[in-house]
């Protein structure tokens, strides 16, 4: 289990540009908590990567995550893997009793949503997008309403984190990413 293999196993299932897009940014993010909690990055940085990767072709919530977690335990991906991912979807049933879980949750709606504001800008840059951008466009029910607010909010109470300190993290981490993930601006493209 590594890096590229996971990149191969997402790759497979998930055409979408924006998607994978998405893996990464999340991935970014989880990367970072990772290092500063000192844990595995490389197994952190993967669940990051591969939360989604069935969505694509299973996207009904009676689906996702449960055939890719099937996919993965076929693979032979861990059970903490396999689990966290599962607890991300907050349907599943799978409780986030690990900090990894708790990571990965608290990461996944705000990273769409901190790419999603960045794509507003006129540079379309991660370095335009501050904590106060992202709050205030959370207030604005019809920017980016797909992205749950509320998963957010409850995502950085349930690592314990305060949240402008929990989206300013990912924002800095997002940036180390910025460049693969198409928001490093329009000139750097």
């Amino acid at each position: 289990m590594n890096r590229e293999s996971a990149w191969g196993l997402l790759t497979e299932f998930t055409q979408s540009e924006s998607l994978r897009k998405h893996a990464m940014a999340v991935e970014a993010c989880v990367r970072a908590y990772a290092r500063k909690f000192g844990e595995d990055e490389e197994k952190w940085a993967i669940t990051g990567l591969l939360h989604d990767f069935d969505y694509e072709k299973y996207p009904t919530a009676e689906e996702h995550p449960f055939k890719g977690n099937q996919i993965l335990a076929e693979r032979g991906y861990p059970e903490d893997i396999r689990r966290a991912i599962m607890g991300h979807a907050t349907y599943s049933g799978v409780p986030r009793d690990t900090r990894l879980a708790q990571v990965l949750f608290a990461c996944d709606e705000l990273a769409g949503f901190i790419a999603a504001v960045a794509l507003v800008k006129p540079s379309k840059s991660l370095n335009e997008v501050d904590v106060k951008s992202v709050r205030k466009r959370m207030k604005d029910k019809a920017f980016a309403r797909a992205v749950s607010r509320e998963d957010i909010t409850n995502g950085a109470a349930e690592m314990g984190v305060d949240l402008d300190e929990h989206i300013a993290f990912c924002i800095e981490a997002m940036k180390g990413a910025a460049s693969e993930l198409g928001l490093a601006g329009a000139a750097a493209q």
